[in-house]
């Protein structure tokens, strides 16, 4: 195709799809850094127009990596449904986000459609959208994922528990974890980062975790978020791992940054099955992107960001996971610079992933050095709790003490569930109400009928 269109006189002209998908993205740094983004205004319309016009169709013939070079272009290619393309295979970008924006695109619609679409056309449509719209598309898509509670019902809102500590101290993480479960938090996962890559730490970790969840029969799941790798050794030697975490990008050089390739992947997914320790269902894998750590591993190919980030969930829904999660603003002003930057991505990955078929949740944060604010978080979290997003991170303070930046905390869960009217996993909700931290109708029960609290002792000797 020829990649041109005249505006008010002036001839714009662009050498390829990749380049088209680049201009037309909204501003951001990473682009910049790149040297993709388009120099102007005008011509980022231009882009746009040329965009729109472009049928989805062409992007099953024009891979913006080469099929030889890339395994995340052949995967993309190689496990396209056309059958479930079909029903939008003659429209256009544009058209494809007025249909989007229809009634026709109902959530049973949506659901069937998933596997018929690529990373690169998901991208590529949510670039013609305002926040607006990539708020009311996502909102209609429905992911719903098993491990030993359901994730993502419609009106839900699960919370990712994460007690990191900067020294991997047991008791510190006992405390985090024990101060999100009397806020309700834990029904996506208690995640861990773990400062060392020590399989005796790691070990330990994930041991204590587990006790937590087997003592007080807790129905969610536990993760240490170290590489893959170590995960099958900690597995191999009889450690209690629930969920397989692995970082992922969009790229085959990218990953191999990461140490990472599908087939280890596919090992790791098929490890974790055969461990058979979920009890509602069985998707064990959780994946974290985002956007600009392509670029950061000069692993881009001139892709643009957003697009790049696209298509690591092409690799993330191979593995069926439990949660994978877009850290939105943690990179850096690099990529993303400020708070607009970071709300528009944060909107842009949970809207492509939703519409790819993926649980995805975010982690509405920011680093220090940008040019943002919790003010600016506490927009997002609204906005992607009005999205319908599957998960969030529950901080203690929202101040990670371990990876220094800022995210969400145990209290903004509480303030989305209350104000949009949003339950936590029907079984994790259930379980509060057995150990009187929560009530009837959801809400955090007073302290002196709190089952938990009364057994503190036993949550003390946890982190000896």
């Amino acid at each position: 195709m020829r990649y041109r269109t005249t505006i008010a006189g002036q001839v714009f002209a662009f050498d390829d799809l990749k380049q088209v998908m680049a201009m037309a993205s909204p501003a951001r740094s990473g682009d910049y850094l790149a040297e993709i983004g388009a120099a102007t205004a005008q011509q980022r319309m231009a882009a746009r127009h040329v965009l729109a016009e472009t049928p989805l169709k062409q992007f099953l013939t024009e891979a913006l990596i080469p099929y030889e070079s890339d395994n995340i272009t052949r995967l993309i290619i190689d496990s396209h449904d056309a059958q479930a393309f079909a029903p939008v295979s003659h429209l256009t970008v544009g058209d494809f986000r007025n249909w989007l924006l229809s009634e026709q695109a109902t959530t049973e619609a949506l659901t069937a459609l998933a596997p018929g679409l690529t990373p690169e056309m998901v991208a590529a449509v949510s670039k013609l959208m305002r926040n607006q719209d990539l708020v009311s598309v996502a909102k209609k898509c429905s992911v719903v994922t098993r491990f030993r509670d359901t994730i993502g019902l419609p009106g839900h809102l699960a919370v990712r528990l994460q007690p990191n500590h900067p020294t991997d101290d047991l008791r510190g993480v006992a405390a985090s974890t024990l101060d999100g479960l009397l806020y309700g938090a834990g029904d996506a996962v208690i995640g861990l980062n773990p400062v060392s890559d020590s399989m005796q730490v790691l070990g330990r970790l994930l041991h204590m975790l587990d006790e937590v969840i087997q003592r007080f029969e807790i129905p969610t799941q536990s993760c240490v978020l170290t590489h893959v790798t170590n995960t099958l050794k900690l597995a191999e030697a009889g450690a209690p791992v629930d969920l397989v975490f692995q970082s992922i990008a969009g790229t085959e050089k990218a990953n191999l940054s990461f140490g990472v390739t599908p087939e280890l992947l596919a090992e790791a997914h098929a490890a974790a099955l055969a461990l058979n320790r979920g009890t509602v269902g069985n998707n064990v894998m959780y994946f974290e992107t985002g956007q600009g750590s392509a670029l950061s591993a000069n692993a881009n190919f001139g892709v643009d960001q957003q697009t790049c980030e696209v298509r690591a969930y092409a690799l993330a829904r191979r593995y069926e996971p439990l949660l994978i999660n877009t850290v939105v603003g943690f990179i850096g002003p690099e990529y993303l610079y400020d708070g607009k930057q970071i709300i528009r991505a944060g909107l842009e990955d949970h809207c492509c992933g939703k519409l790819l078929g993926l649980p995805i949740g975010c982690d509405i944060c920011y680093t220090n050095h940008a040019e943002a604010d919790q003010d600016d978080m506490d927009n997002l979290l609204v906005l992607l709790g009005t999205a319908g997003i599957n998960f969030i991170m529950g901080i203690p303070g929202a101040d990670d003490v371990m990876l220094n930046y800022q995210s969400t905390s145990f209290h903004d869960a509480l303030f989305l569930r209350q104000t949009l009217g949003l339950k936590r996993a029907p079984e994790f909700e259930a379980w509060l109400q057995r150990m009187q931290i929560t009530d009837a109708a959801g809400q955090l029960a007073p302290p002196s009928a709190n089952r938990l609290l009364a057994d503190m002792s036993g949550l003390a000797a946890l982190g000896q």
